[in-house]
Protein backbone atom coordinates (compact mmCIF):
# COMPACT_ATOMS: atom_id res chain seq x y z
CA UNK A 1 0.00 0.00 0.00
CA UNK A 2 1.05 3.41 -0.88
CA UNK A 3 1.72 5.39 2.12
CA UNK A 4 0.41 8.87 3.02
CA UNK A 5 2.36 12.17 2.99
CA UNK A 6 0.32 15.21 2.45
CA UNK A 7 -2.39 16.26 4.63
CA UNK A 8 -5.12 17.70 2.30
CA UNK A 9 -7.41 18.95 5.33
CA UNK A 10 -4.88 21.13 6.34
CA UNK A 11 -3.57 22.48 2.88
CA UNK A 12 -8.17 23.62 2.30
CA UNK A 13 -7.52 25.51 5.58
CA UNK A 14 -4.03 27.35 5.18
CA UNK A 15 -4.74 28.15 1.43
CA UNK A 16 -8.16 29.52 1.92
CA UNK A 17 -6.84 31.64 4.88
CA UNK A 18 -3.99 32.96 2.82
CA UNK A 19 -6.10 33.87 -0.54
CA UNK A 20 -8.45 35.56 2.43
CA UNK A 21 -5.70 37.63 3.74
CA UNK A 22 -4.07 38.61 0.09
CA UNK A 23 -7.68 40.17 -0.30
CA UNK A 24 -7.98 42.40 2.57
CA UNK A 25 -4.49 43.28 1.67
CA UNK A 26 -6.17 45.53 -0.77
CA UNK A 27 -9.13 47.78 -1.52
CA UNK A 28 -11.08 44.23 -1.25
CA UNK A 29 -10.32 42.85 -4.47
CA UNK A 30 -8.13 40.88 -5.77
CA UNK A 31 -6.56 39.36 -9.26
CA UNK A 32 -5.58 35.84 -8.17
CA UNK A 33 -3.22 34.45 -11.39
CA UNK A 34 -4.13 30.37 -10.69
CA UNK A 35 -1.30 28.27 -12.26
CA UNK A 36 -1.91 24.77 -12.95
CA UNK A 37 -5.43 22.48 -13.57
CA UNK A 38 -8.03 23.39 -11.26
CA UNK A 39 -9.41 19.58 -11.93
CA UNK A 40 -7.61 16.48 -12.43
CA UNK A 41 -4.60 17.56 -10.62
CA UNK A 42 -2.92 14.33 -10.91
CA UNK A 43 0.57 15.58 -11.18
CA UNK A 44 -0.13 17.11 -7.95
CA UNK A 45 -1.63 13.78 -6.56
CA UNK A 46 1.13 11.23 -7.83
CA UNK A 47 4.20 13.73 -6.18
CA UNK A 48 2.16 14.49 -2.94
CA UNK A 49 0.22 11.35 -1.69
CA UNK A 50 -2.61 12.57 0.01
CA UNK A 51 -3.43 15.22 -2.58
CA UNK A 52 -6.81 15.27 -3.49
CA UNK A 53 -6.45 16.20 -7.51
CA UNK A 54 -9.27 18.35 -6.88
CA UNK A 55 -8.47 20.24 -3.71
CA UNK A 56 -8.06 23.62 -5.64
CA UNK A 57 -12.23 23.48 -6.44
CA UNK A 58 -12.69 22.88 -3.17
CA UNK A 59 -11.02 25.76 -1.91
CA UNK A 60 -12.47 27.64 -4.62
CA UNK A 61 -15.89 26.75 -3.26
CA UNK A 62 -14.86 27.61 0.36
CA UNK A 63 -14.67 31.26 -1.33
CA UNK A 64 -17.43 30.88 -4.11
CA UNK A 65 -19.69 33.77 -2.39
CA UNK A 66 -16.65 36.18 -2.49
CA UNK A 67 -15.39 35.06 -6.38
CA UNK A 68 -15.68 34.64 -10.14
CA UNK A 69 -13.57 33.38 -13.05
CA UNK A 70 -11.93 34.91 -15.99
CA UNK A 71 -10.20 32.31 -18.78
CA UNK A 72 -8.09 32.90 -21.08
CA UNK A 73 -7.03 30.80 -24.09
CA UNK A 74 -4.21 31.85 -26.18
CA UNK A 75 -5.32 32.64 -30.06
CA UNK A 76 -1.88 31.14 -31.48
CA UNK A 77 -2.59 28.24 -29.41
CA UNK A 78 -6.10 27.76 -30.66
CA UNK A 79 -5.19 28.30 -34.59
CA UNK A 80 -2.32 25.82 -33.60
CA UNK A 81 -5.07 23.40 -32.56
CA UNK A 82 -2.55 22.93 -29.34
CA UNK A 83 -3.19 19.12 -27.30
CA UNK A 84 -3.24 18.76 -23.71
CA UNK A 85 -0.89 15.81 -23.53
CA UNK A 86 -2.61 14.56 -20.68
CA UNK A 87 -6.09 14.42 -22.03
CA UNK A 88 -5.67 14.43 -25.43
CA UNK A 89 -8.04 17.78 -25.85
CA UNK A 90 -7.29 20.64 -27.72
CA UNK A 91 -7.05 23.72 -25.98
CA UNK A 92 -10.19 25.13 -26.96
CA UNK A 93 -12.25 21.38 -26.18
CA UNK A 94 -10.43 21.89 -22.54
CA UNK A 95 -11.78 25.56 -21.98
CA UNK A 96 -15.24 24.63 -23.14
CA UNK A 97 -14.59 21.34 -20.54
CA UNK A 98 -13.18 23.57 -17.73
CA UNK A 99 -16.37 26.19 -18.10
CA UNK A 100 -18.63 23.30 -17.77
CA UNK A 101 -17.11 21.36 -14.67
CA UNK A 102 -16.74 24.66 -13.05
CA UNK A 103 -20.29 26.04 -13.54
CA UNK A 104 -21.08 22.29 -12.08
CA UNK A 105 -19.04 23.13 -9.04
CA UNK A 106 -21.17 25.94 -8.47
CA UNK A 107 -18.43 28.76 -9.17
CA UNK A 108 -19.02 31.53 -11.80
CA UNK A 109 -17.55 31.79 -14.81
CA UNK A 110 -17.28 35.46 -15.91
CA UNK A 111 -16.30 35.69 -19.51
CA UNK A 112 -13.34 34.25 -21.52
CA UNK A 113 -10.61 36.37 -23.14
CA UNK A 114 -8.82 35.51 -26.31
CA UNK A 115 -5.75 36.60 -25.73
CA UNK A 116 -2.13 37.60 -28.49
CA UNK A 117 -5.12 38.06 -31.19
CA UNK A 118 -3.42 38.81 -34.26
CA UNK A 119 -7.03 38.34 -36.97
CA UNK A 120 -6.11 34.15 -36.62
CA UNK A 121 -9.03 32.87 -38.42
CA UNK A 122 -9.16 30.14 -36.41
CA UNK A 123 -9.82 32.15 -33.39
CA UNK A 124 -12.24 34.32 -34.83
CA UNK A 125 -14.41 30.87 -35.14
CA UNK A 126 -13.79 29.98 -32.01
CA UNK A 127 -15.10 33.48 -30.46
CA UNK A 128 -18.23 32.61 -32.57
CA UNK A 129 -18.77 29.22 -30.90
CA UNK A 130 -18.25 30.04 -27.23
CA UNK A 131 -20.82 33.53 -27.94
CA UNK A 132 -23.52 31.10 -29.77
CA UNK A 133 -23.14 29.17 -26.18
CA UNK A 134 -24.08 32.69 -24.63
CA UNK A 135 -20.38 33.60 -23.47
CA UNK A 136 -19.08 36.27 -22.76
CA UNK A 137 -15.94 36.77 -24.88
CA UNK A 138 -13.79 39.54 -24.96
CA UNK A 139 -10.13 39.77 -27.43
CA UNK A 140 -6.85 41.43 -26.09
CA UNK A 141 -4.12 41.67 -28.63
CA UNK A 142 -0.56 41.62 -28.17
CA UNK A 143 0.26 44.92 -25.08
CA UNK A 144 1.97 47.94 -27.69
CA UNK A 145 5.40 48.23 -25.65
CA UNK A 146 5.48 45.09 -24.21
CA UNK A 147 8.24 44.57 -22.21
CA UNK A 148 10.70 47.58 -21.75
CA UNK A 149 8.42 50.38 -22.35
CA UNK A 150 6.69 50.90 -18.93
CA UNK A 151 4.95 54.30 -19.93
CA UNK A 152 3.62 52.53 -22.79
CA UNK A 153 2.08 49.75 -21.21
CA UNK A 154 0.66 51.69 -18.42
CA UNK A 155 -1.29 53.86 -20.61
CA UNK A 156 -4.05 54.10 -22.79
CA UNK A 157 -2.00 52.67 -26.15
CA UNK A 158 -1.03 49.73 -23.70
CA UNK A 159 -3.08 48.32 -21.18
CA UNK A 160 -5.79 51.12 -21.94
CA UNK A 161 -6.37 49.52 -25.38
CA UNK A 162 -7.99 46.33 -23.94
CA UNK A 163 -11.71 46.30 -23.11
CA UNK A 164 -12.34 46.29 -19.24
CA UNK A 165 -14.17 42.46 -17.78
CA UNK A 166 -16.74 44.39 -16.02
CA UNK A 167 -16.43 42.11 -12.40
CA UNK A 168 -18.59 42.65 -8.77
CA UNK A 169 -16.81 40.11 -6.30
CA UNK A 170 -13.66 40.25 -4.37
CA UNK A 171 -11.89 37.42 -5.69
CA UNK A 172 -11.47 37.22 -9.17
CA UNK A 173 -9.39 34.11 -10.54
CA UNK A 174 -7.89 33.80 -13.90
CA UNK A 175 -7.15 30.32 -15.03
CA UNK A 176 -6.54 28.80 -18.86
CA UNK A 177 -6.53 25.48 -20.06
CA UNK A 178 -2.78 25.10 -20.32
CA UNK A 179 0.54 27.60 -20.49
CA UNK A 180 0.91 30.87 -22.28
CA UNK A 181 -2.42 31.73 -22.30
CA UNK A 182 -2.01 35.22 -21.01
CA UNK A 183 -3.37 35.13 -17.66
CA UNK A 184 -0.93 37.45 -16.29
CA UNK A 185 -1.11 39.99 -18.80
CA UNK A 186 -5.04 39.87 -18.35
CA UNK A 187 -4.75 40.13 -14.41
CA UNK A 188 -2.16 43.39 -14.91
CA UNK A 189 -4.46 44.21 -18.00
CA UNK A 190 -7.44 45.02 -15.36
CA UNK A 191 -5.39 46.00 -12.14
CA UNK A 192 -4.63 49.28 -15.13
CA UNK A 193 -8.52 49.73 -15.19
CA UNK A 194 -9.42 49.11 -11.96
CA UNK A 195 -7.05 51.90 -10.86
CA UNK A 196 -8.27 54.15 -13.60
CA UNK A 197 -12.02 53.17 -11.95
CA UNK A 198 -10.27 54.18 -8.48
CA UNK A 199 -10.44 50.88 -7.22
CA UNK A 200 -6.94 49.89 -5.43
CA UNK A 201 -7.24 46.12 -6.54
CA UNK A 202 -4.19 43.70 -5.83
CA UNK A 203 -2.54 41.02 -7.92
CA UNK A 204 -1.55 37.39 -6.41
CA UNK A 205 -0.27 34.26 -7.85
CA UNK A 206 -1.31 30.62 -7.09
CA UNK A 207 0.92 27.69 -8.45
CA UNK A 208 1.72 24.90 -6.66
CA UNK A 209 5.10 24.50 -8.15
CA UNK A 210 7.71 24.73 -7.30
CA UNK A 211 7.21 24.34 -3.67
CA UNK A 212 9.31 27.78 -2.43
CA UNK A 213 9.94 26.43 1.12
CA UNK A 214 11.27 23.02 0.17
CA UNK A 215 15.10 22.61 -0.94
CA UNK A 216 16.03 23.50 -4.44
CA UNK A 217 16.94 19.74 -5.08
CA UNK A 218 13.96 18.11 -2.83
CA UNK A 219 12.47 15.55 -5.50
CA UNK A 220 9.31 17.15 -5.24
CA UNK A 221 10.80 20.27 -7.31
CA UNK A 222 12.68 18.17 -9.48
CA UNK A 223 9.50 16.25 -10.59
CA UNK A 224 7.78 19.68 -11.59
CA UNK A 225 11.51 20.15 -13.74
CA UNK A 226 10.63 16.94 -15.28
CA UNK A 227 6.96 17.76 -16.29
CA UNK A 228 7.82 21.37 -17.81
CA UNK A 229 10.88 20.03 -19.30
CA UNK A 230 9.12 20.62 -22.95
CA UNK A 231 8.71 24.39 -21.89
CA UNK A 232 12.10 24.58 -20.55
CA UNK A 233 11.15 25.53 -17.13
CA UNK A 234 14.36 25.58 -14.09
CA UNK A 235 13.97 25.69 -10.32
CA UNK A 236 16.08 28.16 -9.45
CA UNK A 237 16.91 29.67 -6.00
CA UNK A 238 14.59 33.36 -5.73
CA UNK A 239 17.58 35.69 -5.52
CA UNK A 240 15.01 38.69 -5.25
CA UNK A 241 13.65 37.01 -1.75
CA UNK A 242 17.37 36.34 -0.70
CA UNK A 243 18.76 39.64 -1.28
CA UNK A 244 15.39 41.23 0.37
CA UNK A 245 14.65 39.03 3.50
CA UNK A 246 17.92 36.77 3.87
CA UNK A 247 16.12 33.64 3.12
CA UNK A 248 16.26 31.18 0.90
CA UNK A 249 13.08 30.52 -1.28
CA UNK A 250 12.60 28.56 -4.61
CA UNK A 251 10.94 29.46 -7.95
CA UNK A 252 11.41 29.02 -11.49
CA UNK A 253 13.60 30.73 -14.37
CA UNK A 254 10.49 32.02 -16.09
CA UNK A 255 9.24 34.41 -12.64
CA UNK A 256 12.33 35.30 -11.84
CA UNK A 257 13.42 36.60 -15.63
CA UNK A 258 9.79 38.78 -15.90
CA UNK A 259 9.51 39.93 -12.03
CA UNK A 260 11.54 42.96 -12.82
CA UNK A 261 9.08 43.85 -16.09
CA UNK A 262 6.10 42.79 -13.31
CA UNK A 263 7.46 44.63 -10.30
CA UNK A 264 7.56 47.87 -12.71
CA UNK A 265 4.28 47.50 -14.14
CA UNK A 266 2.87 47.09 -10.45
CA UNK A 267 4.20 49.99 -8.99
CA UNK A 268 3.33 52.40 -12.13
CA UNK A 269 -0.50 51.38 -11.34
CA UNK A 270 -0.26 51.01 -7.53
CA UNK A 271 1.51 53.81 -7.19
CA UNK A 272 4.22 51.82 -4.83
CA UNK A 273 6.32 48.99 -4.53
CA UNK A 274 4.25 46.09 -3.34
CA UNK A 275 6.31 42.97 -3.86
CA UNK A 276 9.97 42.49 -3.48
CA UNK A 277 10.24 39.11 -4.98
CA UNK A 278 8.41 36.39 -7.24
CA UNK A 279 8.00 34.20 -4.22
CA UNK A 280 6.27 37.66 -2.46
CA UNK A 281 3.18 37.61 -4.72
CA UNK A 282 2.77 33.51 -4.69
CA UNK A 283 0.10 32.25 -1.97
CA UNK A 284 1.18 28.76 -1.72
CA UNK A 285 0.92 26.54 1.75
CA UNK A 286 1.54 23.03 -0.02
CA UNK A 287 5.00 22.78 1.86
CA UNK A 288 3.35 23.08 5.33
CA UNK A 289 0.94 20.42 4.79
CA UNK A 290 3.88 17.31 4.11
CA UNK A 291 3.43 14.69 6.52
CA UNK A 292 5.82 12.30 5.42
CA UNK A 293 8.79 13.49 3.40
CA UNK A 294 10.25 9.42 3.33
CA UNK A 295 6.72 9.08 1.42
CA UNK A 296 6.94 11.90 -0.86
CA UNK A 297 10.41 11.63 -2.05
CA UNK A 298 9.72 7.79 -2.90
CA UNK A 299 6.60 9.39 -4.97
CA UNK A 300 8.04 11.83 -6.70
CA UNK A 301 11.05 9.64 -7.85
CA UNK A 302 8.33 7.53 -9.23
CA UNK A 303 6.94 10.29 -11.17
CA UNK A 304 10.14 11.29 -12.37
CA UNK A 305 10.76 7.66 -14.03
CA UNK A 306 7.40 7.91 -15.28
CA UNK A 307 8.46 11.58 -16.77
CA UNK A 308 10.88 9.40 -18.66
CA UNK A 309 9.17 6.99 -20.64
CA UNK A 310 6.94 9.97 -21.40
CA UNK A 311 9.61 11.83 -23.21
CA UNK A 312 11.09 9.43 -25.25
CA UNK A 313 7.90 8.87 -25.86
CA UNK A 314 6.83 11.89 -27.34
CA UNK A 315 10.05 12.42 -29.38
CA UNK A 316 9.61 8.81 -31.02
CA UNK A 317 6.56 10.18 -32.03
CA UNK A 318 7.65 13.76 -33.08
CA UNK A 319 6.00 15.26 -30.21
CA UNK A 320 9.02 16.75 -28.75
CA UNK A 321 12.93 17.13 -29.51
CA UNK A 322 15.39 14.82 -28.06
CA UNK A 323 17.37 17.32 -25.70
CA UNK A 324 13.71 17.28 -23.82
CA UNK A 325 14.10 14.02 -23.12
CA UNK A 326 17.70 14.03 -22.23
CA UNK A 327 16.78 16.74 -20.10
CA UNK A 328 14.36 14.49 -17.89
CA UNK A 329 16.76 11.47 -18.00
CA UNK A 330 19.38 13.71 -16.30
CA UNK A 331 16.92 14.50 -13.29
CA UNK A 332 16.07 10.95 -12.85
CA UNK A 333 20.10 9.78 -13.31
CA UNK A 334 20.90 12.72 -10.96
CA UNK A 335 17.66 11.35 -8.17
CA UNK A 336 19.90 8.07 -8.07
CA UNK A 337 17.31 6.61 -10.10
CA UNK A 338 17.04 4.13 -12.78
CA UNK A 339 13.68 2.98 -15.12
CA UNK A 340 13.87 -0.55 -13.45
CA UNK A 341 12.75 1.15 -9.98
CA UNK A 342 9.68 1.22 -11.11
CA UNK A 343 8.31 -2.00 -10.34
CA UNK A 344 6.17 -2.70 -12.97
CA UNK A 345 8.87 -2.33 -15.51
CA UNK A 346 10.92 -5.77 -15.41
CA UNK A 347 7.80 -7.80 -15.38
CA UNK A 348 6.56 -6.50 -18.51
CA UNK A 349 9.60 -6.84 -20.50
CA UNK A 350 9.61 -10.39 -19.00
CA UNK A 351 6.73 -11.31 -19.90
CA UNK A 352 7.27 -9.64 -23.45
CA UNK A 353 10.76 -11.71 -23.92
CA UNK A 354 9.50 -14.88 -22.28
CA UNK A 355 6.25 -15.00 -25.13
CA UNK A 356 7.64 -12.84 -28.25
CA UNK A 357 4.84 -10.36 -28.19
CA UNK A 358 4.08 -7.04 -26.63
CA UNK A 359 3.19 -7.46 -22.88
CA UNK A 360 1.63 -5.27 -20.09
CA UNK A 361 2.72 -5.69 -16.24
CA UNK A 362 0.33 -3.81 -13.67
CA UNK A 363 0.46 -3.80 -10.23
CA UNK A 364 -2.33 -3.62 -7.50
CA UNK A 365 -2.59 -1.97 -4.47
CA UNK A 366 -1.47 -4.95 -2.34
CA UNK A 367 1.73 -5.34 -4.24
CA UNK A 368 0.14 -7.93 -6.79
CA UNK A 369 1.85 -7.62 -10.18
CA UNK A 370 -0.16 -9.10 -13.00
CA UNK A 371 1.06 -9.68 -16.68
CA UNK A 372 -1.15 -9.67 -19.79
CA UNK A 373 -0.29 -10.03 -23.96
CA UNK A 374 -1.32 -10.43 -26.80
CA UNK A 375 -3.64 -13.64 -27.11
CA UNK A 376 -7.28 -14.76 -27.60
CA UNK A 377 -8.67 -12.30 -29.60
CA UNK A 378 -7.01 -9.95 -26.95
CA UNK A 379 -4.26 -7.11 -27.12
CA UNK A 380 -2.33 -7.23 -24.13
CA UNK A 381 -4.32 -4.01 -22.44
CA UNK A 382 -7.68 -5.97 -22.54
CA UNK A 383 -5.85 -8.71 -21.68
CA UNK A 384 -3.95 -7.73 -18.62
CA UNK A 385 -6.95 -5.31 -17.67
CA UNK A 386 -9.26 -8.82 -17.52
CA UNK A 387 -6.35 -10.46 -15.65
CA UNK A 388 -6.55 -8.36 -13.05
CA UNK A 389 -10.55 -8.17 -12.82
CA UNK A 390 -10.23 -11.59 -12.26
CA UNK A 391 -7.49 -11.33 -9.42
CA UNK A 392 -10.26 -8.69 -7.74
CA UNK A 393 -13.40 -10.43 -7.93
CA UNK A 394 -11.62 -14.03 -6.98
CA UNK A 395 -12.41 -15.22 -10.49
CA UNK A 396 -10.75 -18.58 -11.62
CA UNK A 397 -8.08 -17.58 -14.38
CA UNK A 398 -9.83 -20.22 -16.84
CA UNK A 399 -13.16 -18.58 -16.90
CA UNK A 400 -13.63 -16.57 -19.80
CA UNK A 401 -15.11 -13.31 -19.30
CA UNK A 402 -16.16 -12.39 -22.33
CA UNK A 403 -18.49 -14.91 -24.02
CA UNK A 404 -17.52 -16.07 -27.62
CA UNK A 405 -20.90 -14.43 -28.99
CA UNK A 406 -19.52 -11.10 -27.89
CA UNK A 407 -16.30 -11.18 -29.12
CA UNK A 408 -17.67 -12.59 -32.63
CA UNK A 409 -19.85 -9.54 -32.72
CA UNK A 410 -17.35 -7.22 -31.84
CA UNK A 411 -15.13 -8.48 -34.06
CA UNK A 412 -18.03 -9.00 -37.16
CA UNK A 413 -18.05 -5.10 -36.98
CA UNK A 414 -14.38 -4.47 -37.07
CA UNK A 415 -13.83 -6.35 -39.90
CA UNK A 416 -16.56 -5.80 -41.98
CA UNK A 417 -17.98 -2.47 -41.46
CA UNK A 418 -15.04 -1.02 -40.38
CA UNK A 419 -12.65 -2.38 -42.76
CA UNK A 420 -10.27 -3.37 -40.06
CA UNK A 421 -7.37 -6.01 -40.83
CA UNK A 422 -6.73 -6.27 -37.01
CA UNK A 423 -7.95 -9.72 -35.61
CA UNK A 424 -7.78 -9.06 -31.79
CA UNK A 425 -10.03 -6.27 -29.60
CA UNK A 426 -8.14 -3.12 -28.08
CA UNK A 427 -9.36 -2.20 -24.59
CA UNK A 428 -12.40 -0.33 -25.09
CA UNK A 429 -13.71 -2.88 -27.25
CA UNK A 430 -13.04 -5.51 -24.65
CA UNK A 431 -15.12 -2.93 -22.02
CA UNK A 432 -17.81 -2.56 -23.67
CA UNK A 433 -17.87 -6.82 -24.36
CA UNK A 434 -17.52 -7.46 -20.49
CA UNK A 435 -20.56 -5.22 -20.39
CA UNK A 436 -22.68 -6.84 -22.52
CA UNK A 437 -21.89 -10.00 -21.48
CA UNK A 438 -22.45 -8.65 -17.50
CA UNK A 439 -26.36 -8.43 -18.82
CA UNK A 440 -26.82 -12.04 -18.74
CA UNK A 441 -24.03 -13.27 -16.79
CA UNK A 442 -23.86 -12.15 -12.72
CA UNK A 443 -19.61 -13.08 -12.89
CA UNK A 444 -19.09 -10.68 -15.36
CA UNK A 445 -21.24 -8.23 -14.02
CA UNK A 446 -19.60 -8.85 -9.78
CA UNK A 447 -15.86 -8.55 -12.06
CA UNK A 448 -17.13 -5.54 -14.09
CA UNK A 449 -17.41 -3.98 -10.12
CA UNK A 450 -13.76 -4.29 -9.64
CA UNK A 451 -12.86 -1.49 -12.21
CA UNK A 452 -12.77 1.17 -9.32
CA UNK A 453 -10.11 -0.70 -7.51
CA UNK A 454 -8.13 -0.09 -10.23
CA UNK A 455 -7.49 3.56 -9.93
CA UNK A 456 -3.84 4.43 -8.33
CA UNK A 457 -2.76 1.50 -9.33
CA UNK A 458 0.82 1.13 -11.73
CA UNK A 459 0.74 -0.27 -15.40
CA UNK A 460 3.66 -0.27 -17.83
CA UNK A 461 3.84 -1.69 -21.17
CA UNK A 462 6.93 -2.82 -23.71
CA UNK A 463 5.74 -1.32 -26.47
CA UNK A 464 4.31 2.15 -27.18
CA UNK A 465 -0.17 2.37 -27.09
CA UNK A 466 -2.02 3.85 -29.34
CA UNK A 467 -3.30 6.75 -27.92
CA UNK A 468 -7.21 5.85 -27.26
CA UNK A 469 -5.81 3.11 -25.00
CA UNK A 470 -3.78 5.38 -22.92
CA UNK A 471 -6.88 7.50 -22.23
CA UNK A 472 -8.76 4.86 -21.18
CA UNK A 473 -6.07 3.84 -18.76
CA UNK A 474 -5.96 7.01 -17.68
CA UNK A 475 -9.95 7.19 -17.19
CA UNK A 476 -9.64 4.26 -14.58
CA UNK A 477 -6.98 6.09 -12.98
CA UNK A 478 -3.83 3.77 -13.76
CA UNK A 479 -0.47 5.73 -13.97
CA UNK A 480 0.63 3.91 -17.84
CA UNK A 481 3.90 3.68 -18.97
CA UNK A 482 5.09 2.59 -22.18
CA UNK A 483 8.67 1.53 -23.61
CA UNK A 484 9.56 3.38 -26.50
CA UNK A 485 9.00 0.86 -29.13
CA UNK A 486 6.32 1.05 -31.64
CA UNK A 487 4.38 -2.37 -32.50
CA UNK A 488 3.02 -2.93 -35.80
CA UNK A 489 -0.57 -3.60 -34.19
CA UNK A 490 -0.99 -0.79 -32.11
CA UNK A 491 -0.08 1.39 -35.26
CA UNK A 492 -3.34 -0.32 -36.76
CA UNK A 493 -5.15 0.35 -33.64
CA UNK A 494 -5.04 4.27 -34.25
CA UNK A 495 -6.29 3.41 -37.68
Amino acid sequence: MKKTGFDNELYVKMQTENILKRIAAFDNKLYLEFGGKMFDDLHAARVLPGFDPNVKTKILRNLRDKLEIILCIGAPAIEKNKIRSDFGLTYGNELIRLMNNLRGAGLSVNSVVITQYNEQPAADIFRKRLERRGEKVYIHKLTKGYPNDVDTIVSDEGYGANPYIETTKPLVVVNAPGPNSGKLATCLSQLYHEYRRGVRAGYAKYETFPVWNLPLKHPVNVAYEAATADIGDRNMIDYFHLDAYGISAVNYNRDLEVFPVVKNILTRILGKEIYKSPTDMGVNMAGYAITDDEAVREATKQEVIRRYFRAYNDYKLGLTELDTAHRVEILMKDMGAVPTDRSVVKPALDKAAASGCPAIALELHDGTILTGRDKNNLYAPAAVIINALKVLAGIDDKIKLISPAAIDAVLKVKHEALKSKTKLMNLEEALIALSFSAATNPTVEFALEKLSMLSGCEAHSSVMLPESSLQIFRKLGINITCESEIDFFAEKDVK
